[in-house]
């Protein structure tokens, strides 16, 4: 990030002290197509959506803000290589928390941000609560981005239980899998919870 935007960002969070920042929910999700003896070339997807105004009861309430979603890169010399050895839904997940992340960077704007994932992996790893074993390339990178997020804002993560109807969360499993297909998503207006 430059150095202007983290000043800008930095002096937002000073002044924003005592003033309730604007919340913002981030469902992740990652699709992978056999997740078992996976490879480089084992097909994985990432998805994630920014909703405001979430109740956080899975009943659909709150906002669209944006949503964005693509394959997990896993070779060193492609576009949107982040450090992935093998495409697994493990690296989806983190894929997708990495892009929200740079999603968060890149409005310039200060939230408060809950990063909502149905897998505990993901949430343990990017927060640094756990140590990785694998795609260590990619762990750091996601890490370093948790950090340099939560020295702006405040930033947590809590863990959303998958394929039970909430449709956030739901919605983000359809970006993933939809990438991981290399198929476009549904527009949100023709989509129904638990359509793949």
């Amino acid at each position: 990030m430059d150095k202007s935007l983290r000043s800008n960002l930095s002096n937002r969070t000073e002044e924003g002290k005592g003033v309730v920042l604007h919340a913002l929910h981030i469902y992740v999700d990652g699709s992978c197509e056999d997740n078992q003896n996976v490879t480089a070339s084992t097909k994985a997807g990432w998805g994630f959506c920014v909703i405001e105004k979430d109740s956080g009861t899975g009943n659909g309430k709150g906002d669209l803000v944006s949503e964005s979603n693509g394959p997990v890169i896993t070779n060193p010399e492609e576009d949107g290589f982040i450090g992935a050895e093998v495409g697994s839904n493990n690296t989806a997940e983190l894929t997708a928390v990495a892009s929200s992340l740079r999603w968060i960077l890149s409005s310039g704007r200060v939230y408060r941000v809950e990063i909502c994932t149905d897998s505990t992996y993901a949430g343990n790893i990017s927060s640094g609560a756990w140590k990785a074993k694998a795609n260590l390339d990619l762990v750091n990178l996601v890490q370093n981005m948790w950090k340099e997020v939560s020295n702006l804002m405040p930033l947590s993560w809590k863990h959303v239980r998958a394929h039970r109807g909430h449709r956030w969360n739901e919605r983000a499993d359809h970006l993933a899998y939809r990438a991981m297909l290399g198929e476009s998503p549904l527009p949100l207006q023709f989509w129904k919870p638990g359509q793949r």
